[in-house]
């Protein structure tokens, strides 16, 4: 990484005399245009020329027109489209030393030496192969009289990025692939679709999803919607599973739960290497139970649709740190791959990770499942135990003896994921041996007394719903503090876990001033952050704002799409968030937006002006349509309307305008995957600290819980790569109070990528990119704290 005093920026590399090409191959992924359009703009921006290669390596050993030069309009309306436009083909000829002799001779009349390869292990392998077969290749094509020998020299060497698009997530090295969460948005889609109808009728459901040889996506789909059963090929069930599961299912119909549902991978099989299929699993639950049970095939639908927020951004990000490694690269660099660790772009090298991804399937091959799921990564490992701890309730005599009371809470406005964080916690609180308190409405109903015992049953089927269920106030506990004292004591409350946004940051802050008052307060307590707003110091991502984030970039691609016909349009879009621009940045990013107008980046007349002007030249392009967001609370005298007026007078003749507020429908609507995975796994840790905090802290000669030190109340929340418990105290220097936002906050960092993705000039810090890491093994689950999850 570079020294504090080495700083190194973006527009100081140049790309001139350069030349980078960029192909789609293998299965397609959502998200794989956004990757293409950030190569582009990125590249020309830096004054590299550009090219598309139509239908992946096929186009590249046949060259003619399929190898075309990109302008920074071609990839205009790209971004919300599904697939790949540039096409992707599986290519024979590739695979032979012929076929790659044509490809460099195709390169090489082109001048490029640059190629940004986007695919899964397979395209990626052959990459790295032609890479190391280059110079021979050229010295053949000298012999041959194709090209002449400066051609040879000027050419010598060819340099190689990869970025993992793939629905499977099947790829080591990287948390997420391009096209992941949109396909498991698709799932999650669906799964919400079948819940009504499977409870109409009393109905059993077999899903069946993509992933013939990893299990990710019915791992995290059956994580997202709490499902009764789940195959994977990394975890065969273990033999009898059939008498398992079909108990399972009547216990669950017992409990008056109305259906059932199972999701099973493609690539599923049992101890003995079989396959499971759907219709085994259908035709078992029929003559075990004779429920009424369907099958669903989910099939290529996970591979279509618009691709979702966290897969736009991610591509873009992954886009724009390819085309910085080709501009660093030299003949000694080895190929690389752009990938994600935690939430940092990283470079691995290709090798490492493509040997890795084979070394899971020769772990699985020889039957070594559980050295299969090490390497699959610390991701896939911890939604993994986080599923086991969830998915099937211990018999009570099996539970740990524990007479400990837990209480759990929302507090703040209703965000998305909400009540799946809240279902993890009862779940694993209760596996712990605890008893489980939900508090109704936050402080103020905690006041009045409105706490009751939950248990495992109560909060089925809460993953896919949208809101708080137990309800929540903004009502701080300063002017309750008494009463909910009182309601400790009464119901021997021993611990605290506060699921919410600033208001419970801030209640945290005011129970700990209160613990030298009341000893009912020196218990451990614990925040999950969740808002809509991300505004919750120590914490990257909160809860509900990946929902709001793609409710927003939903919204943008309709109205978008609403000046297809009329032209020359530009929308003034308002977004939600307080004083905390998080929003309107990252959704900028995601729908392509010319600008988006924030608290945290002062702004002035000059810059709005610059801004219509920039508007102005655009229009007189084949690109006729702007996007500009703000954020609610950007400018007390620079309102939205203000705006609006401005760049309707302004643009007179050129452009006219429209304006839409789009208010609360950010904070509704059912969970996105990710939240509802990230709330799972973040509220099954935060119960699992507060147990090991219990333990810590009771005074065996007092028969009590007593924890009055900083670091028995913490923040859980995701730091870059980890997610870390953070003393409430220490949070306090980070925090400005005064607009509710964290002093730093590390997204302002993308904000000049969605600029440059819009060609304005700016300034780019990328010191932080360029060191090559090595993939890491974990031979060992961890659940120390501060551990990435």
């Amino acid at each position: 990484m570079a020294q504090p005093d080495q700083k190194k920026f973006f527009e100081n590399l140049s790309g001139a005399g350069k030349a980078i090409a960029v192909l789609t191959s293998g299965g397609d992924a959502q998200g794989m245009n956004a990757a293409v359009r950030a190569v582009v703009r990125v590249g020309i921006y830096v004054g590299a020329k550009v090219y598309f290669i139509h239908e992946g390596y096929q186009g590249l050993v046949d060259g003619g027109e399929n190898i075309e030069e990109a302008k920074w309009e071609s990839v205009s309306s790209m971004l919300q489209v599904g697939g790949t436009v540039i096409g992707s083909a599986r290519c024979k000829e590739f695979r032979t030393h012929e076929g790659r002799r044509a490809a460099a001779l195709n390169l090489v009349l082109r001048g490029i030496t640059n190629l940004c390869v986007i695919g899964g292990d397979g395209s990626l392998t052959g990459a790295n192969l032609f890479r190391e077969e280059w110079s021979g290749l050229l010295d053949e094509l000298v012999q041959q009289g194709k090209i002449d020998k400066e051609s040879a020299e000027k050419y010598s060497h060819l340099n190689i990025v990869g970025m993992v698009g793939s629905i499977d997530n099947d790829f080591c090295g990287t948390d997420m692939t391009i096209g992941t969460d949109s396909a498991l948005h698709r799932i999650i889609e669906v799964v919400d679709a079948i819940v009504t109808t499977a409870q109409s009728h009393q109905r059993t459901f077999v899903l069946e999803v993509m992933g013939r040889h990893c299990g990710y996506l019915a791992l995290v789909s059956a994580l997202a919607c709490g499902a009764d059963w789940m195959f994977i090929p990394e975890m065969p069930p273990a033999d009898g599973w059939e008498d398992q599961m079909c108990t399972k299912l009547s216990e669950n119909r017992a409990r008056k739960k109305r259906l059932n549902i199972i999701i099973v991978s493609e690539g599923a099989i049992d101890t003995s290497n079989k396959p499971i299929t759907s219709e085994h699993i259908k035709d078992l639950v029929v003559k075990c139970l004779g429920f009424d049970t369907r099958v669903t095939i989910l099939g290529h639908v996970q591979r279509g649709g618009t691709p979702s927020a966290f897969d736009r951004i991610l591509a873009s990000r992954m886009g724009v740190e390819a085309v910085l490694a080709l501009l660093e690269a030299s003949a000694d660099t080895p190929a690389c791959v752009v990938s994600l660790c935690g939430n940092q772009a990283v470079r691995l090298p290709l090798m490492e990770c493509v040997q890795m991804t084979q070394e899971v399937q020769k772990a699985m091959d020889e039957r070594k499942f559980e050295e299969a799921v090490r390497l699959r990564g610390r991701s896939f490992e911890n939604n993994l135990n986080t599923y086991k701890l969830l998915a099937h309730r211990k018999p009570q005599s099996e539970l740990p003896i524990s007479s400990f009371n837990v209480a759990v809470l929302n507090v703040g406005a209703p965000a998305a994921g909400m009540n799946a964080a809240v279902r993890s916690a009862v779940r694993v609180g209760i596996t712990e041996g605890h008893k489980i308190f939900a508090v109704n409405d936050g402080f103020e109903g905690f006041a009045k007394g409105q706490i009751k015992e939950i248990k495992w049953g109560d909060v089925g089927g809460w993953t896919g719903q949208g809101g708080s269920l137990l309800g929540t106030k903004r009502t701080l506990p300063a002017k309750h503090l008494e009463k909910i004292a009182e309601q400790m004591k009464a119901n021997q409350i021993n611990a605290l876990l506060v699921i919410g946004g600033f208001e419970a940051y801030l209640g945290l802050v005011e129970l700990l001033a209160a613990r030298g008052k009341y000893d009912e307060f020196c218990v451990p307590i614990v925040m999950v952050p969740a808002t809509v707003s991300n505004n919750v110091p120590g914490s990257d991502f909160s809860i509900g704002a990946d929902t709001a984030l793609n409710a927003i970039t939903d919204t943008c691609d309709r109205i978008k799409q609403s000046a297809s016909g009329t032209k020359r349009r530009v929308f003034i879009i308002e977004t939600m968030g307080g004083y905390c621009g998080y929003l309107a940045s990252v959704g900028g990013l995601a729908a392509g937006a010319d600008a988006a107008y924030i608290f945290e980046e002062p702004f002035d007349i000059r810059d709005l002006q610059a801004n219509v002007e920039h508007l102005t030249a655009k229009m007189k392009t084949s690109i006729q349509r702007g996007l500009v967001l703000r954020n609610e609370n950007s400018n007390e005298n620079y309102t939205t309307d203000f705006i609006y007026q401005l760049y309707s007078e302004e643009g007179k003749g050129v452009f006219d305008c429209r304006k839409n507020v789009l208010g609360h429908m950010q904070q509704g609507g059912a969970p996105s995957p990710f939240d509802r995975n990230f709330g799972t796994k973040i509220a099954a840790k935060a119960m699992l600290w507060i147990s090991r905090k219990l333990k810590e802290t009771y005074r065996k000669d007092e028969g009590r819980v007593f924890a009055n030190t900083d670091d028995t109340a913490c923040l859980l929340g995701m730091r870059r790569r980890a997610l870390v418990f953070q003393p409430v105290v220490e949070l306090k220097n980070e925090t400005d109070f005064v607009h509710r936002i964290p002093k730093e906050q590390w997204w302002l960092k993308l904000r000049p990528l969605m600029k440059i993705l819009a060609k304005y000039k700016t300034s780019l810090d990328v010191s932080e990119s360029g060191q090559l890491e090595h993939v890491v093994r974990h031979r060992r689950p961890i659940e120390s704290e501060g551990v990435p999850a």
